[in-house]
Protein backbone atom coordinates (compact mmCIF):
# COMPACT_ATOMS: atom_id res chain seq x y z
CA UNK A 1 0.00 0.00 0.00
CA UNK A 2 1.36 3.46 -0.96
CA UNK A 3 -0.10 6.85 -0.74
CA UNK A 4 0.01 8.94 -3.25
CA UNK A 5 -0.25 12.69 -3.22
CA UNK A 6 -1.54 14.06 -5.95
CA UNK A 7 -0.62 17.93 -5.87
CA UNK A 8 2.67 16.36 -5.58
CA UNK A 9 2.77 13.89 -8.75
CA UNK A 10 0.92 16.63 -10.76
CA UNK A 11 4.12 18.97 -9.98
CA UNK A 12 6.29 16.19 -12.40
CA UNK A 13 4.28 16.76 -14.96
CA UNK A 14 4.89 19.41 -17.64
CA UNK A 15 3.01 18.98 -20.27
CA UNK A 16 -0.44 18.63 -21.30
CA UNK A 17 -2.76 15.69 -22.39
CA UNK A 18 -0.55 13.21 -21.19
CA UNK A 19 -2.19 10.88 -18.35
CA UNK A 20 0.30 9.29 -16.30
CA UNK A 21 -0.65 6.27 -13.92
CA UNK A 22 -0.99 7.44 -10.31
CA UNK A 23 -2.05 3.82 -9.19
CA UNK A 24 -3.96 1.20 -10.47
CA UNK A 25 -6.73 -1.17 -8.25
CA UNK A 26 -8.51 -4.40 -9.48
CA UNK A 27 -6.95 -4.03 -13.29
CA UNK A 28 -8.24 -0.10 -13.14
CA UNK A 29 -5.62 2.63 -14.04
CA UNK A 30 -5.33 5.75 -11.89
CA UNK A 31 -4.73 8.61 -14.55
CA UNK A 32 -3.47 12.06 -14.03
CA UNK A 33 -3.13 14.67 -16.29
CA UNK A 34 -2.92 18.68 -16.43
CA UNK A 35 -5.35 19.44 -19.15
CA UNK A 36 -4.95 23.20 -20.96
CA UNK A 37 -6.99 23.94 -24.45
CA UNK A 38 -9.02 21.80 -26.05
CA UNK A 39 -8.72 18.21 -26.81
CA UNK A 40 -10.15 16.17 -30.04
CA UNK A 41 -13.32 14.76 -30.24
CA UNK A 42 -13.19 10.90 -28.92
CA UNK A 43 -15.34 7.98 -27.36
CA UNK A 44 -13.84 4.65 -25.77
CA UNK A 45 -15.81 2.38 -27.23
CA UNK A 46 -15.67 -0.33 -24.27
CA UNK A 47 -14.69 1.94 -20.87
CA UNK A 48 -16.20 4.24 -18.74
CA UNK A 49 -14.33 7.70 -18.29
CA UNK A 50 -13.83 9.58 -15.45
CA UNK A 51 -13.03 13.23 -14.98
CA UNK A 52 -12.05 14.38 -11.49
CA UNK A 53 -11.20 18.24 -11.16
CA UNK A 54 -8.91 19.02 -8.31
CA UNK A 55 -7.72 22.39 -9.19
CA UNK A 56 -9.44 24.83 -11.91
CA UNK A 57 -12.32 24.36 -14.37
CA UNK A 58 -12.86 21.62 -17.09
CA UNK A 59 -15.55 22.54 -19.56
CA UNK A 60 -16.50 18.63 -21.06
CA UNK A 61 -18.64 19.43 -25.01
CA UNK A 62 -21.04 16.81 -26.12
CA UNK A 63 -22.92 16.82 -29.09
CA UNK A 64 -25.72 17.94 -27.13
CA UNK A 65 -24.59 19.94 -25.31
CA UNK A 66 -21.30 21.03 -22.82
CA UNK A 67 -21.17 20.16 -19.11
CA UNK A 68 -18.99 21.73 -16.95
CA UNK A 69 -16.81 20.11 -13.81
CA UNK A 70 -15.46 22.45 -11.60
CA UNK A 71 -12.99 22.40 -8.57
CA UNK A 72 -13.88 19.59 -5.89
CA UNK A 73 -16.04 17.82 -8.62
CA UNK A 74 -16.52 14.39 -11.03
CA UNK A 75 -17.67 13.53 -14.44
CA UNK A 76 -18.52 9.62 -15.35
CA UNK A 77 -18.74 9.62 -19.47
CA UNK A 78 -20.73 6.13 -20.35
CA UNK A 79 -18.51 4.21 -23.00
CA UNK A 80 -19.04 4.93 -26.50
CA UNK A 81 -19.98 8.90 -26.00
CA UNK A 82 -18.72 11.13 -27.93
CA UNK A 83 -16.95 14.16 -26.37
CA UNK A 84 -13.95 16.98 -26.14
CA UNK A 85 -12.89 18.31 -22.72
CA UNK A 86 -11.64 21.83 -22.88
CA UNK A 87 -9.26 23.54 -20.42
CA UNK A 88 -9.51 27.17 -21.03
CA UNK A 89 -6.85 27.64 -18.22
CA UNK A 90 -4.10 24.68 -16.71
Amino acid sequence: MKVINLSKALNNINDFWRPRIAAEANGQHFRIAKLKDEFVWHAHADEDEVFIVLKGTLTVKFRDGDKTVREGELLVIPAGVEHCPVADEE
